[in-house]
């Protein structure tokens, strides 16, 4: 495959969706491959390279656990340990789940605990301490270890085990530990030092068609354990080449032991009609494709998004960026093309049931969490899930949240698990299911590996 047959694909992807700026690279058969595209800001455009900056939302949790299982294999952290262990301050609504929530449940989002906590402790080095301090006020979804729930709040809370533990700021451990011994110089998370390099800035489509900019970069300081750094491609290669290798650097200095990083790829959790993966493992989503395991992680912040995806058993990565609302399409489309062209590996969605009404009036009705609302809605054509931030939640934010999307419609899948696929907007392609009680009542909806609540 030639690296013109990418670049090809890249560009025409990137006009496909709208998309202002995209770089990808591939790590395949001993050698990188890039190929960007576009520019980073509509306004004041630069051409995006692999160079570029992005802010790469979730993708930030696989820096926080790799720091975390350093101090595992240093026997200053245990996995099975409550994590008031280390957070002895830590207060919840219920003083069970606080007492015995563990370190590997926060790793594996099977702690219980909500999606997050939407406030703002500043940007000072008691951040995450106030942060969680403010825990309390954090919803629960169910006992600790009863079921995954993608959670943001339990990465943050991870930041502050190793602050704890280390005497240290989490950026500076992250940074000292981790980025500076494997050569990612650029990757961080200070704005003093991201707005001195070339950095991509989100957009979003109005509902005219017409793109602006996102003037936020990324959330609070509390939020960088879960959603913080920025990055390039071509140090995300690098980081997926740490990953797929044995722990060391170029020089041979040990990062992380080899069966610390080989355990953060084994499964621990079964994860259910979710596109994330077929399970969880430290962080990592695992997933079988067309016979072939795959390991990776996704993030998305204020009009950017990200995708990075390992192949351990062909020696094979892959990283996306890019820069608008239709980011999660034009991502997976790019690297479902990387996965058939360079290995043969087909990845494609599940068809939807025809529409039948008799069936879709008990998903009707109101879902959610802390920030966000879902709304399950039926038409002529079929069901749609509109998905909007509470009016509350915009009325007090201090920064541009994004826009809502127009509803999007969705299909149910074969099978009796209330298994649903979105098949059309900037979400299709993402897959959910409906949560039953005991008695069978639908009690709530998954998507993206977060629990939304019926209303």
């Amino acid at each position: 495959m030639s690296d013109t047959a990418l670049q090809e694909f890249v560009e025409a992807t990137a006009t496909k969706f709208g998309i202002p700026g995209i770089t990808v690279g591939i790590w395949v058969d001993g050698r990188e491959i890039f190929a960007s595209h576009g520019v980073t800001s509509i306004e004041n455009p630069v051409p995006v390279d692999r160079d570029t900056l992005f802010t790469v939302g979730s993708v930030s949790k696989t820096f926080t656990v790799t720091a975390v299982m350093q101090l595992v294999a240093e026997g200053r952290i245990d996995l099975d340990a409550p994590v008031r262990t280390y957070v002895p301050e830590l207060t919840l609504i219920d003083e069970t789940a606080a007492a015995t929530i563990t370190v590997k449940q926060l790793l594996n989002h099977t702690a219980g605990l909500d999606w997050n906590l939407i406030n703002d402790t500043g940007e000072g080095d008691e951040a995450l301490a106030e942060f969680v301090a403010e825990l309390a006020e954090i919803p629960l979804i169910g006992a600790p270890g009863a079921r995954a729930s993608y959670s943001q709040a339990g990465y943050n809370l991870l930041g502050r085990v190793i602050e704890n533990v280390t005497g240290q700021s989490f950026e500076h451990v992250v940074r000292t530990r981790v980025l500076a011994p494997l050569g990612l110089t650029t990757t961080g998370y200070l704005r003093n030092e991201i707005m001195t390099r070339r950095f991509s800035v989100g957009h979003e489509r109005g509902e005219d068609g017409e793109l602006s900019i996102i003037r936020s970069w990324n959330g609070t300081r509390a939020n960088n354990p879960g959603g913080g750094i920025s990055s390039s491609v071509a140090e995300q290669l690098r980081w997926a080449r740490f990953h797929l290798g044995d722990g060391t650097t170029e020089s041979s200095e040990t990062v992380l032991p080899a069966a610390w990083l080989s355990l953060m790829k084994q499964p621990t959790v079964e994860l259910k009609a979710s596109t994330l993966g077929d399970a969880l493992g430290l962080c990592w989503f695992l997933r079988d494709v067309d016979g072939v395991r795959t390991v990776g992680h996704g993030g998305s912040a204020f009009g950017q998004f990200a995708e990075l995806l390992l192949v351990p058993e062909r020696d094979f990565a892959i990283s996306v960026m890019s820069n608008a609302s239709d980011g999660i399409p034009s991502n997976v489309a790019i690297v479902r093309w990387a996965l058939e062209h360079y290995l043969g590996v087909i990845d494609q969605d599940p068809e939807p049931l025809p529409f039948d009404p008799s069936h879709a009036h008990e998903l009707l009705g109101t879902y959610d969490i802390d920030a966000m609302t879902m709304t399950v809605l039926a038409g002529d054509s079929g069901l749609s899930l509109e998905c909007k931030i509470k009016p509350e939640i915009r009325a007090a934010a201090e920064t541009e949240l994004p826009q809502d999307h127009p509803p999007f419609p969705f299909g149910l899948l074969p099978g009796e698990g209330d298994e649903y696929i979105i098949t059309e907007g900037s979400f299709k392609g993402q897959r959910g299911y409906f949560s039953r009680n005991d008695s069978g009542k639908i009690i709530g909806l998954d998507l993206a590996g977060r629990l939304f609540t019926r209303a």
